[in-house]
């Protein structure tokens, strides 16, 4: 594995540097799914860190690649909205999903106040041992020796087990969950979803399922999220396509983030064994090992901004209306704000200093209780098992905008 990955990083390198920079789109999701997206990346933040692309898919946007600019963006959603979309496609104007992360104050604020208890510290504080035993639960149903699916097995079962709990969702439906999500990320050649059609259909049926839920907690109302959004001042009323908007996007936070940092875990700790040894050796390390796994993965890439009015940024001329991706995947690899980025050191110091949970008003209202699911599970995986080895290449998600994993083959040790 580290001779084939050491010529592919070469090829890829070579590659990046042939080409005339302005023929360079790191939105091709193609880079992510053979992870040779680094090179491209490392050659904007040194010679065009505010860079215009051209795409056909996309159409024409600009990247921001480098740690401070990316901030600066992020910080500032006077000049740089999240409306319409934070994906860099615009969106289908026939089926089109509102959602809170892609608003901007006053409505922005008032709905993220609505699901914000469900994340408070007391919150996840009481959520732990419901975590911690499910975790138990899945991990004890595996023995030494086993070969499996790290994803399947783990990484997708806890996440959609926390969501659930979160929603207070059908035990037995959970796995609809995972589906949803893919569904929405997807892109049309990923073989997950394979027209606009069939993602209407499929969040249509989510939708429909919830719309059941959110009757349901309208009456006798728990301490979920749905009864949230059923009894809010600003949510109660939504229509049929925000509350959809709003669900997916705590579907896919709940679900798609913190299961590919769970596999980014296993793969980072596998290319890094005397990281995995130190970790074994002191568990107490595994908090730092965490937020390191976190940056490391990047499990959401970028995130879109539209200009609101004509501005600059590093002498760049950016105009009104023009689509702006913070490239929170290239920030993290930032020689110029992250000492040796491209390391993966779960010693690192002020290692909690990443881009992967974006900044501002924007900042990732779940940010905690994914570092708690990743935090459970290697605790719990280091009171059971000595190694979990790759058994092959892991197969990377067809994506820009998701950073994970289709397919982590690990044997149990």
């Amino acid at each position: 594995m580290a001779d084939s990955a050491g010529e592919l990083a070469r090829r890829s390198r070579a590659a990046a540097y042939s080409l005339p920079i302005e023929a360079i789109n790191p939105a091709d999701p193609e880079l992510f799914r053979s992870d040779t997206l680094w090179p491209y990346f490392e050659r904007l933040r040194r010679e065009d860190p505010v860079h215009h692309a051209r795409d056909a898919r996309y159409g024409p946007y600009w990247s921001v690649t480098r740690y401070d600019d990316i901030v600066a963006v992020d910080t500032d959603h006077q000049t740089f909205s999240a409306q319409p979309s934070i994906l860099i496609g615009d969106p289908d104007a026939t089926f089109t999903l509102q959602m809170f992360v892609a608003m901007d104050p006053p409505r922005h604020d008032v709905q993220r106040r609505i699901v914000s208890p469900a994340f408070a510290p007391q919150n996840l504080t009481s959520l732990e041992p419901t975590i911690r035993r499910r975790a138990s639960e899945i991990l004890d149903g595996i023995a030494i020796g086993d070969e499996l699916d790290w994803v399947d097995k783990v990484s997708i079962e806890l996440t959609t087990m926390t969501l659930a709990v979160l929603l207070d969702f059908p035990w037995e439906d959970r796995r609809k969950l995972t589906r949803w999500s893919d569904v929405t990320t997807a892109t049309f050649d990923s073989g997950v979803v394979e027209s606009p059609m069939q993602r209407r259909e499929e969040l249509l049926e989510c939708l429909d399922y919830f719309q059941r839920l959110r009757d349901e907690r309208a009456v006798r109302p728990g301490n979920d999220l749905i009864s949230l959004l059923a009894h809010g001042d600003s949510t109660r009323n939504m229509d049929r396509m925000e509350f959809l908007g709003n669900l997916m996007l705590l579907i896919v936070g709940g679900n798609d983030t913190t299961r590919n940092a769970i596999s980014g875990s296993v793969v980072a700790l596998n290319e890094n064994p005397e990281q995995y040894a130190k970790l074994r050796a002191d568990p107490g390390l595994i908090p730092s090992m965490v937020s390191e796994t976190i940056r490391w993965q990047t499990p959401i890439a970028y995130v879109r901004r539209t200009a609101t009015r004509d501005t600059a940024l590093h002498g760049k001329a950016i105009s009104k209306g023009d689509k702006v991706v913070m490239w929170y995947v290239s920030g993290n690899r930032d020689e110029t704000a992250i000492p040796d980025p491209d390391r993966y050191d779960i010693e690192r110091p002020q290692v909690r200093r990443h881009l992967s949970f974006g900044s501002g008003i924007h900042r990732c209202l779940g940010s905690r209780l994914a570092e708690l699911q990743l935090r459970i599970i290697w605790e719990e995986i280091l009171k059971r098992f000595s190694n979990i080895e790759l058994t092959g290449e892991p197969q990377r998600v067809l994506s820009s905008f998701i950073r994970g994993y289709e397919f982590v083959p690990v044997r149990i040790g």
